[in-house]
């Protein structure tokens, strides 16, 4: 009983310290396989295999809801502690060399997902592409800007030049 008590309080740490959670079904898979995943997604995320019953007291202990529905057969839980979109992108390329592992849903920024919901996360670009693009398109708007500012006074220079031409040749 208290080892049960110990593994709730850790997925309760776990829940709460995670920005997302990743929830996937591993039926099938080797244990050569889980270590390859765990190291593809080490970097952004803990994998850890899961009980059921356990995942669900802790997630409710951590006030995380719409995952009780999914907690069923084997599953195994990616805590993500940096970004999502990566975490899904690589659960989803190792799901397309390995199709017995199955994402089943996860929890991400207060609300459940399905399964289509965390494949949709993987489409996104990551989050440096999307600073960059930000960046990008904030620099074309000063850029703009900057070329109206400086239009604005080159056009009265050619403006006044002209009508000096038009008078030096009236003269």
């Amino acid at each position: 009983m208290a080892q049960k008590d110990a593994s709730v309080a850790e997925l309760t740490k776990n829940f709460e310290n995670s920005t997302a959670v990743l929830l996937t079904e591993y039926r099938g898979l080797t244990v050569a396989q889980l270590k390859q995943l765990r190291n593809d997604i080490r970097q952004d995320a803990d994998y850890a295999v899961v009980k059921n019953t356990l995942t669900k007291i802790a997630a409710s202990n951590a006030g995380v809801t719409g995952l009780d529905d999914e907690l069923k057969g084997p599953s195994a839980i990616a805590f993500v502690h940096g970004d999502p979109v990566a975490v899904a992108k690589s659960l989803r390329a190792f799901a397309k060399a390995n199709p017995q592992l199955v994402v089943k849903g996860g929890y991400f920024d207060g609300a459940p997902l399905t399964a289509a919901e965390v494949n949709k996360l993987a489409d996104l670009e990551s989050r440096e592409v999307l600073l960059a693009k930000l960046a990008g398109a904030m620099k074309a708007t000063m850029t703009k800007a900057a070329y109206v500012f400086q239009a604005l006074p080159s056009k009265a220079v050619r403006t006044v030049d002209a009508l000096r031409e038009k008078q030096d040749t009236a003269a």
